[in-house]
Order: C-alpha cells, then structure tokens, then sequence
C-alpha cells in the first residue's frame, strides 16, 4: 500500500492555472506507475492524466490535453499536475492513484492506491 495526500486545490477564475502536488510514502514509489483522476458533483470518478514509473511516457484525457501536464520526482516521491487555461468544466474534486503496475493504465481498476482528493473550483 501506498499513502499519498494531495494538495493545490482551490478556487481560480476560468483561465487560469493550478499546480496540484501529491506526495507518497510507503511502497517503493518508483517502481509504479501514478495517475490524476477526478470527480465532479453528480459525476463518475474519471480519468485524467497517468505518467509512467520512470516518468518517461504520459497519457491524458481528451478533454486536458494541451492543457494540463503529469509529471514526477522520484527522489521526492512526489506527483504533480500543472493545469493551465482552466475551464469551469474542470470543476472537481482531484484525486492522486498509485497503479499496481509500472506502465500507464487508464482504469481506476489499475490503482489500489487513492489520496483523500483536493478540490479545484473555476468560476466563469
């Protein structure tokens, strides 16, 4: 099991920009792929971003690509999402994963692993 808290979220008008952190302990960090999930009111939790153990390969949701960026720093055990020309659509509570295995998967089945979520507001 790994233990991961995020942090970052708060309220920014639309078209602005937010860096969310997520730091890990617990389970050798970077043996294991990580990703960015959301869940907006009234939504599913959904795919966002997945970056690879190495950091090496990334993957998006249609509706951020371009926009927001996965990255990490295995030395700090840390997991971060920049997201820029925010949306009011992007509204949610985010949620950093910890996957079971070391290459990208986009299914929350893949993660066994969930932070407590952060929540980002955008107003128009």
């Amino acid at each position: 099991q790994v233990q991961l808290v995020e942090s970052g979220g708060e309220s920014v008008q639309a078209g602005g920009s937010l860096r969310l952190s997520c730091v890990a302990s617990g389970r050798a960090f970077s043996t294991y792929a990580k990703g960015w999930f959301r869940q907006g009111p009234g939504k599913e939790r959904e795919f966002v971003a997945a970056i690879n153990w190495s950091g090496g390969a990334t993957a998006y949701a249609d509706s951020v690509k371009g926009r927001f960026t996965i990255s990490r720093d295995n030395a700090k055990n840390m997991v971060y999402l920049q997201m820029n020309s925010l949306k009011p659509e992007d509204k949610a509570d985010y949620y950093c994963a910890a996957s079971r295995t070391m290459e990208i998967r986009r299914s929350t089945d893949a993660y066994d692993s969930w932070g407590q979520g952060t929540q980002v507001t955008v107003s128009s």
